[in-house]
């Protein structure tokens, strides 16, 4: 276990990580379907791969919601307005992700590749944007905030497939 003030410094470091393996998650399903509507083989864990992404980043986006993004408003007023709009973010990605995830669910030879691919490039994009935003304004202030019980256990929003099954989570 690190010093309390190391551990604490790299929350919002820890953000940044989290969200690179996301958009590595994304690229990697962006390649499979891709491919595949390139008329290469189905890959066969495809569908349980966009499952587990769509769980990651959900989880993720609640874990904020639940969790950081009220600890957050509360030690740090100013960034309250920056963490409504993450908050609206984050509702506009999750119908995005409805809509990938039935898009790679009902993925057959018939799909339009045109109409697939803008779903993905739509999900990219708002992922992107809403990353690059949060990273920039919030970061700072995660990497300064002090919750103990986060020493102990990974708070939701920063668990990833990896550190899923080895750390118990809170919000």
């Amino acid at each position: 276990m690190t010093r309390s003030g190391e551990r604490l410094a790299a929350f919002g470091n820890q953000l940044i990580e989290v969200h690179l393996w996301l958009r590595e998650e994304l690229a990697a399903l962006r390649e499979d379907v891709d491919a595949y509507l390139s008329g290469g083989a189905r890959p066969r864990e495809l569908h349980a791969h966009c499952l587990a992404f769509c769980s990651a980043l959900t989880r993720h986006h609640t874990g904020e919601d639940g969790g950081a993004f009220p600890r957050l408003g509360e030690r740090f007023p100013e960034p309250r307005p920056v963490l409504e709009e993450l908050r609206r973010d984050h509702r506009l990605i999750e119908d995005a992700l409805r809509r990938f995830e039935s898009l790679v669910a009902g993925l057959d030879r018939r799909a339009d590749p045109a109409g697939a691919r803008r779903e993905m490039d739509t999900l990219a994009a708002l992922m992107e944007t809403h990353f690059v935003y949060e990273e920039k304004r919030i970061a700072a202030a995660l990497n300064a905030l002090d919750v103990p019980a986060w020493d102990r256990s990974r708070p939701a929003f920063l668990v990833t497939e990896d550190t899923e099954d080895t750390e118990d989570t809170e919000p």
